[in-house]
Order: C-alpha cells, then sequence, then structure tokens
C-alpha cells in the first residue's frame, strides 16, 4: 500500500458509524467561520517565515482553503496580488473583508480544490494551512498546490488530527473508539513518495477555540451528533475535561 492509499485509508477511519450519524440532528462536519477569524495583528509562525523568504518583489500569493486569510494577510505589504479558495462562501466572504480592511483588492474562487485548480493562476507561493486533514486523496491535492507555485509551497497543519481531541467525549458518550491517524509524518511520508522534496519545522502554538464554553458545547455537541436536549452534558463534560491551550504544530514547504 503507498503513503498516500494509506493517508485515505486512515481518514476514512473517521467514518461516523451510520447508527450514530443517523441520529444527528445536524451535520456533524461543520467547520464553523466564525472559528477562522483573524484577529487585527496575525502572530507570525514559521510557516509565515517559510513563505516571506521565498517572496520577491510585489508577490502573488494562492491561499487554498483561505478561511479569513490568517495564512496570508500576515504577509503583507511583501504581497500585491492574493488569491483566496475555499468551498464555503462565509469563508470567502470573510477573506474578503478582511481584504478591504487591509486595503488590498484580492480574487477568490468557490469550490474544492483540485478541483478548481484550472480557474486559478500560477503564482510565487501557494499556501494551505489547516486543510490537509479534510483531504482523503491527498495526492492531486498536493501535486496541483505543486504545480500551481513557481517558488514554493507552504503547508501549515497539526502533528495530530485535529478531531483527535473530542475522542475522550466519543467514549463517554457513545462508549466509541474513535482513530488517532493521520499525523503530520504520514504526510510526509506521502510527500517523499512523491518526489516533492519536503522540509519541516515542528513548534508550538495557541489553540483554536470557541469564544465561550457554551459555543464550545454547542459545536461538540453537533459533531458528536447529539441532540440539543443533550447539550448541558456537553457543557458539564468540557468543564471537566478543559481543552489544552497549546497544540503541537508543524510547516511544510
Amino acid at each position: 500500500m503507498s503513503a498516500g492509499e494509506r493517508w485515505r485509508t486512515s481518514l476514512e477511519a473517521w467514518t461516523i458509524p451510520e447508527a450514530i450519524l443517523t441520529q444527528a440532528e445536524e451535520n456533524p462536519w461543520i467547520l464553523p467561520a466564525a472559528l477562522f477569524q483573524i484577529p487585527a495583528v496575525i502572530s507570525t509562525t514559521p510557516s509565515h517565515e517559510r513563505a516571506r523568504a521565498a517572496l520577491r518583489v510585489e508577490s502573488s500569493v494562492l491561499d487554498v482553503g483561505c478561511g479569513g486569510g490568517a495564512a496570508v494577510f500576515a504577509l503583507l505589504p511583501e504581497v500585491k496580488r492574493v488569491f483566496g479558495v475555499d468551498r464555503q462562501r462565509q469563508m470567502l466572504a470573510m477573506f474578503e473583508a478582511n481584504a478591504r480592511d487591509r486595503g488590498l483588492v484580492v480574487e477568490t474562487v468557490e469550490g474544492l480544490w483540485p478541483e478548481v485548480a484550472s480557474r486559478t493562476p500560477v503564482v510565487d507561493v501557494v499556501t494551505a494551512h489547516h486543510v490537509v486533514y479534510n483531504v482523503s486523496d491527498v495526492v492531486p491535492f498536493l501535486r496541483a498546490l505543486d504545480e500551481h507555485a513557481r517558488a514554493r509551497v507552504v503547508i501549515e497543519m497539526t502533528t495530530r488530527h485535529p478531531l483527535t481531541s473530542l475522542n475522550e467525549a466519543w467514549m463517554h458518550f457513545w462508549d466509541l473508539e474513535r482513530p488517532s491517524g493521520p499525523t503530520s509524518d504520514d504526510l510526509i511520508e506521502v510527500m517523499d513518495e512523491m518526489g516533492l522534496g519536503v522540509s519541516n519545522e515542528r513548534f508550538e502554538g495557541t489553540t483554536w477555540s470557541e469564544s465561550s464554553l457554551d459555543e464550545a458545547a454547542n459545536f461538540a455537541r453537533i459533531r458528536l451528533c447529539l441532540p440539543v436536549s443533550r447539550e448541558f452534558e456537553m457543557r458539564d463534560f468540557l468543564r471537566r475535561h478543559p481543552a489544552p491551550t497549546s497544540r503541537s504544530l508543524v510547516t511544510l514547504w
């Protein structure tokens, strides 16, 4: 089995059992746009540093899975042309608003990568932050990133699948053991197998978090396919099991 096939198999293990999924009142695979909003001043990470090192005068950047734009707006003022791709219109609206706040005109494409790759230009640097764990067919995804970058592709991700933070909750509410993979090391194996010559740097970062315990309980309850009537139980669970304030990250380029 190839590294790409192992990656796909590991992600498929996250499929929610049908007996649980049919009880869900809402789609459990939510990506709340509020969690992807960016601060006025974006803290620089090694990912930004690696991207900036490859920029030229008046560079162009393509941000795949752009969300609010944390990957690219930290690169200003060097970047002059910015393109954002996201599958959610709400994310693109936030990306565009954040660009206007910074006096920058951006172009956006709504859709899944690499399906929309033919509608996006080749640029100097391509960024993709916190996207790859949503991509089971990762080889064509990575290949299209590489083909769209003149100088460098920069990927940022957690070293472990972000949903592992809810594994204890799944066991508590459903007596269900959830997967632990894939990991960033698995993606590095895929990229090595593809001959992409990847470098990597690990670092610690702050954890994305909801604005309140009530909001956290709401999102977690939806992800675990629980009804609204059990949200108070999820709130009590999260109070007893607070989320960590830091997380292990890696920059790949």
